[in-house]
């Protein structure tokens, strides 16, 4: 099948690859395997084993990368509408549909195998229903038919903190959930404020996301409800959870006042495209440093300083 394609559509079999690289959305997973990692990092205390995380993280990508070429395979119609899309391998003519769906389903047995075996079921599993709520619940059910599309379908793109979790220890707990949780409620503003910098994209093939339906003004007071819910949430980890400390609350406490103000502004501002622009990329630097300042709390030597600190003041008071 691949064969075909290069005589047909490529010059030689690195552009091959580099198309079927492209159906995999690649620039979207990094910010999916962060959230992975930081949820082994927590469920761990610190001590992830290096093989796990990184048949973890390995069978994560494949997961993400089926998911995103069986979402180009469904919105071709779409994407060959929308300028910034027709490029994309299968609205061009580079990648025919049907092989992009034997790839999918290769990548998407080669995660399950990898998590089943090296991991544990429940992490494969917990991949696969990624794969499936995101095609079956958003990208069918939802993304073209109501304004919820993302509110409902960013729990795709929470479950990666799930699988990092019952990976290391093939259970899920209420920290596990308050992570998925997390990720659940940062979904909306972020894609909100990337819906509304592309709007017109939107409108022309009526897919109905927010921006579209009701407008910059209440999509801006939206996004500014889901800031607030959002940060809010961030701190349960701490308590009554306790699965955070004092370094994790820090990194809470500065980047979600940042957000807070970002999501302000825009409110103040809802036409302002900059704006909208500022607060999509602060929200993917939100999140690659919360988990980041996830990572940092769990570590064993994290907690030995804070622990020293703590009884260093005592001592003093």
């Amino acid at each position: 099948m691949i064969a075909t394609g290069v005589s047909r559509h490529h010059q030689n079999f690195k552009e091959v690859i580099q198309s079927y690289y492209q159906l995999t959305k690649p620039r979207i997973i990094p910010l999916l395997l962060i959230t992975t990692a930081a949820s082994m990092w927590m469920a761990s205390a610190g001590r992830v084993d290096p093989l796990l995380l990184l048949v973890t993280l390995t069978g994560g990508t494949l997961a993400a990368a089926a998911a995103q070429t069986l979402n180009c395979i469904y919105d071709r119609d779409i994407d060959y509408a929308m300028e910034r899309t027709r490029h994309r391998p299968i609205p061009s003519g580079r990648v025919q549909s049907r092989d992009a769906l034997l790839f999918a389903i290769i990548l998407a047995s080669l995660s399950f195998t990898l998590l089943a075996v090296f991991a544990n079921l429940l992490a494969a599993l917990l991949a696969m229903s990624g794969i499936v709520f995101y095609m079956a619940i958003y990208t069918h059910l939802l993304k073209r038919h109501t304004t919820q599309n993302i509110v409902i379908g960013g729990a795709a793109g929470a479950i990666p903190a799930l699988v990092g979790w019952a990976a290391v220890t093939g259970s899920l707990s209420w920290s596990a959930w308050m992570l998925f949780a997390i990720v659940f409620l940062w979904t909306p503003p972020h894609f909100w404020a990337l819906a509304m910098m592309i709007r017109d994209d939107y409108a022309k093939v009526n897919i109905p996301m927010l921006p579209v339906v009701v407008g910059e003004v209440a999509t801006s007071r939206q996004i500014w409800i889901y800031t607030l819910i959002m940060v809010a949430s961030t701190f349960l980890l701490i308590y009554p959870l306790g699965t955070a400390g004092v370094v994790y609350g820090a990194f809470a406490v500065i980047l979600g006042g940042k957000f807070i103000q970002k999501a302000w502004e825009l409110w103040l501002n809802p036409s302002d495209k900059d704006l909208a622009r500022s607060l999509f990329k602060f929200s993917i630097i939100y999140m690659m440093l919360l988990c980041g300042g996830i990572v940092v709390d769990s570590l064993p030597l994290t907690h030995y300083l804070t622990a020293s600190l703590a009884e260093n003041l005592n001592w003093v008071i």
